[in-house]
């Protein structure tokens, strides 16, 4: 560039067309096929060098304009910015919300399950408000009921006196209702005694009575209707079939028989038996004395 704001001729840069012979030389050709005179060209680079030549006032207030066209737009973006920030939030609020609905629908198709906590570790303050406290009858343990002891076995008396087990025991029971009676000894004496000459100690029925072998004996008879340890008639009134071949039932009746005859204690066995039982052999009841008193005497030991 001269002083003189004239510029020299200069060649069409590379990539632009050349100069034609046909196009004066006042005119150039740009790269888009726009013409422009070297007069124009020479008009606007004069402009920025005559800006370049102002004062520095001008340049002061052309950096002012810059300044505040870039401060607008600094404004303009800073408000922006919120707006954009505000559009986020709406959009992750949105997506927290359309999570929380999946989340609530997904809940309403589970089943919903209730945790018991265990009764020995759970603590009064964590148990739930709504759940029920366990009622007593439900924790209370039910304990097995007590098996019944079961019942002992009669002591069975060792056989004495030429006896057999069968006839001890019925000598036993004999025994055993006279002791509840409260009956001196003397009178079980006379009851076995008597029971050992009618009937052996043993439990009669009788061939004659069919009924009487419905109950429990151990040998049948057949003089009349005699039954029992006492051989005793229920035609003579001592008592039903049933009660009589009970030996305890028949011991009862036979003392209560021998009781109500006067001074009886001091009578000899065999008058005594025979008041009760009006025996056609008398005699034969005093032979059993001895062995009676040693079978009362091992049954009440």
């Amino acid at each position: 560039m001269r002083d003189d704001d004239t510029i020299d001729d200069q060649g069409a840069p590379r990539g632009m067309t050349g100069r034609s012979d046909d196009t004066p030389s006042s005119v150039q050709v740009g790269v888009l096929g726009e013409p422009r005179t070297r007069r124009s060209l020479r008009t606007r680079l004069g402009g920025l060098v005559n800006l370049r030549r102002r004062p520095a006032r001008t340049r002061v207030v052309l950096t002012a304009g810059v300044l505040c066209c870039l401060g607008a737009t600094a404004v303009a973006g800073a408000q922006a910015l919120p707006a954009e920030r505000a559009d986020d939030r709406a959009g992750t609020e949105a997506a927290l919300a359309e999570r929380s609905q999946q989340a609530a629908s997904r809940a309403e198709v589970r089943t919903p399950v209730t945790i018991v906590p265990d009764a020995t570790t759970a603590s009064p303050t964590t148990a739930s408000p709504t759940t029920a406290a366990p009622t007593p009858s439900a924790t209370r343990t039910t304990r097995p009921k007590p098996r019944p002891k079961p019942k002992p076995r009669p002591k069975r008396i060792v056989p004495v006196a030429g006896l057999d087990q069968a006839q001890m025991d019925n000598a036993k029971e004999i025994v055993k209702a006279g002791r509840a009676m409260g009956v001196p000894r003397r009178a079980l004496v006379i009851a076995v005694a008597t029971a050992m000459q009618e009937s052996n100690l043993y439990n009669y029925a009788s061939g004659v009575l069919p009924e009487s072998q419905n109950y429990p004996h151990q040998a049948i008879g057949w003089d009349h209707d005699s039954v029992g340890l006492f051989q005793q008639r229920p035609s003579s009134g001592w008592g039903e079939v049933g009660q009589l071949m009970d030996p305890a039932f028949a011991t009862r009746a036979f003392l209560n028989a021998l009781l109500e005859i006067p001074g009886w204690e001091d009578l000899p066995l065999t008058v005594a038996a025979q008041a009760v039982q009006i025996s056609a052999y008398p005699d034969l009841y005093a032979q059993h004395e001895w062995r009676a008193t040693e079978v009362v005497a091992a049954v009440l030991v």
